[in-house]
């Protein structure tokens, strides 16, 4: 492995960094590269290797979001603490039984997800108070259990179903939505590390730069979707749901 390739793959964790730390899908950057730059080492290494790179930039964009955007911390932690189980759930039945089902089910998600956040101006633009603190907590965890095993066990879009659900079922604006997204995203993120780590199927070498590289672009993108705030956002994420359509719709019908 020369240092070429992996200068190569830190721009690319760089991008995929400052793109999930705004509204998730960095994954559609950062895996497609790494798989395609080493084609010789197995498929389920180079997805092990993505996850500290991913977990670095999940805490950074976490940790500048939490500095300026107040999370119900009541809720967030037992969702948190409920999707680290559930991830590790889903990565340990990852290794024993194949995922390929989950890609229609996913692109018919996305698809409806895009019109109707195209169709509907108002949405994720304002916070709305309609959901009681039973219901926000009941729902929260929720989300931890299937988001959370959802991550572990195929993972591309994770970030975006994270805030779309947080807008849809809690009432959050995107800038809400994101940063209480990206507290549970490092929770599955650690879950899947750990997982993996205990697998040893990490590759050290690639991964410890690409998490160099993922944190810096968490920690731009962060700032600047604060900065711009909530119609920046949706249009980023309308841009991350469109390539998250195109990658799933390749992979289905390739």
């Amino acid at each position: 492995m020369d240092y070429s390739t992996i200068l190569t793959l830190c721009g690319f964790s760089f991008l995929s960094g400052f793109v999930d730390a705004i509204i998730g899908g960095g994954g559609l950057i950062q895996t497609p590269a790494i798989l395609f730059s080493l084609p010789q080492y197995p498929v389920p290494t180079l997805i092990a290797s993505t996850k500290i790179p991913s977990l670095c930039g999940s805490l950074m964009g976490a940790f500048q979001y939490s500095r300026r955007v107040v999370v119900i911390g009541k809720f967030i932690g037992p969702m948190m603490a409920i999707a680290f189980g559930a991830s590790w759930l889903g990565s340990w039945t990852l290794t024993r039984v194949p995922n390929s089902f989950m890609k229609p089910f996913a692109l018919a998600i996305l698809i409806t997800v895009f019109i109707y956040t195209l169709t509907k101006k108002e949405f994720g633009q304002v916070v709305h108070q309609h959901v009681s603190a039973r219901q926000q907590r009941l729902r929260m965890w929720l989300m931890g259990a299937g988001i959370g095993f959802y991550d572990g066990f195929f993972g591309p879009g994770t970030g975006s179903f994270l805030v779309l659900g947080f807008i849809a079922l809690i009432g959050f604006d995107f800038l809400k939505a994101s940063a209480h997204a990206k507290l549970v995203n490092a929770a599955t993120n650690l879950a899947s590390t750990l997982f993996f780590m205990s697998e040893g199927k990490i590759l050290y070498a690639v991964a410890f730069p690409m998490a160099v590289a993922n944190l810096s672009g968490a920690f731009l993108g962060a700032r600047l979707a604060i900065l711009k705030g909530n119609q920046f956002i949706r249009v980023f994420f309308l841009l991350i749901i469109t390539a998250t359509i195109i990658r799933f719709g390749w992979d289905l019908f390739d």
